[in-house]
């Protein structure tokens, strides 16, 4: 239908539905197109049927009742990312809610995963969604149970929008449970369909939509999926799409990561594990820059080289003379002694009777440790002697 409507537009398509016949031309490009050949006389059975019981009029009037609206391609709200779907793209959605689609869309990170997530993986997408939201990044999901539930729940603590991408009607909340939650979304966000109000979900259906969460997106992340997860089929339109795919990591014991650690092994997925990670994934080269982990910052690490090899050459127990010290540090006695006043003042040795030893408990303070001046900024005393 995608070709139909694309060789010859939404009228001619719908009158070569109405009459039972296609035009000869195009019944020959796609006997004559790679992959195999539909059968045309089935499809046109099963449209013209479903053209009889629709009831256009009635569903834009009930949509407008219940607050929804139908935007199609050339409308200011149609987000032209939709467009590299081709002749997959969908021909309108119906939109609920008070925030703009296209606008929305501009920054969106989709959010997918198992509808049987565990504690873990539910508290991944939460954590996710959260960060994304308050970097101003939108989440869209598919609004169902486990991960698409955590995902929106965390994007509305948040400060940015969340979508859900329904396989029913915007009207329907499916499942039952996530009323409220589809409320809070219309609210500050948006419910998103191809399937007029009323509509109740089928399997093929969650299939379908995948194909627009993963085009609304610029990347998509799947937190937890099964070997058989419907989120590996939106990781494929990604895919396909050229869109940015990332996985999370979970327990090698877990059933449930089993499908994001395929996509990681196989390099189809780039494996993230914070929303900054994501952000810097998906968004502009050099602006959104992940942070590099590291590890605690200790007091000594602002010592400059000669200072910490004297502080490794002084015995914690029994004391030691300078000369010693200066051996074992492998400096001369004159920087040695200059580096044991300066660690001396700032706690990190004591002199004793028997000699210099480390302080078990050096009480630092920044004051005496650092010291902002031009180039040192950030240097201890031991590097100005």
């Amino acid at each position: 239908m995608g070709r139909l409507v694309a060789a010859y537009g939404p009228e001619g398509a719908l009158g070569q539905v109405r009459r039972g016949h296609l035009d000869p031309s195009f019944v020959e490009e796609l006997s004559s197109g790679k992959g195999r050949t539909p059968d045309l006389a089935r499809l046109l059975e099963g449209w013209h049927a479903r053209l009889m019981a629709a009831d256009p009029v009635t569903d834009l009037i009930e949509g407008h009742r219940l607050g929804a609206r139908l935007i199609v391609p050339g409308d200011l709200e149609w987000p032209s990312q939709l467009d590299d779907l081709g002749s997959a793209r969908p021909f309108g959605l119906w939109v609920h809610g008070n925030a703009d689609l296209r606008f929305s869309c501009l920054r969106s990170v989709a959010l997918v995963g198992s509808r049987a997530a565990t504690p873990y993986g539910a508290h991944v997408a939460a954590e996710f969604g959260a960060g994304l939201s308050e970097s101003g990044w939108t989440v869209i999901s598919g609004g169902a149970y486990g991960i698409d539930t955590a995902a929106h729940r965390g994007a509305l603590a948040g400060e940015a929008q969340t979508i859900a991408v329904l396989a029913s009607g915007t009207d329907v909340a499916y499942p039952v449970a996530n009323h409220h939650l589809f409320e809070a979304i219309r609210a500050r966000g948006l419910i998103v369909s191809e399937s007029p109000m009323g509509v109740r979900p089928t399997r093929p259906r969650f299939l379908v939509r995948n194909r627009i969460i993963a085009a609304l997106s610029r990347g998509t992340v799947v937190v937890e999926a099964a070997v058989r997860s419907g989120a590996l089929n939106t990781a494929g339109h990604a895919v396909a799409l050229r869109r940015h795919l990332a996985a999370v990591p979970g327990p090698v014991t877990s059933e449930n990561s089993v499908g994001c650690h395929r996509l990681i092994r196989r390099a189809e997925a780039v494996c993230v594990t914070s929303a900054r990670d994501v952000i810097e994934l998906v968004g502009a080269i050099g602006d959104d820059l992940a942070p590099e982990p590291r590890g605690p910052v200790l007091p000594r690490d602002a010592l400059d080289e000669e200072s910490r090899q004297v502080l490794e050459a002084v015995p914690s127990r029994a004391g030691a003379g300078p000369a010693t010290i200066a051996l074992d540090s492998g400096l001369d006695l004159a920087t040695t002694l200059a580096c044991l006043g300066a660690l001396a003042a700032a706690g990190y040795v004591e002199r004793t009777d028997s000699g210099w030893r480390a302080h078990r408990h050096p009480e630092v303070s920044n004051n005496r440790m650092t010291r902002t001046n031009g180039g040192d900024r950030g240097r201890p005393d031991p590097v100005r002697r």
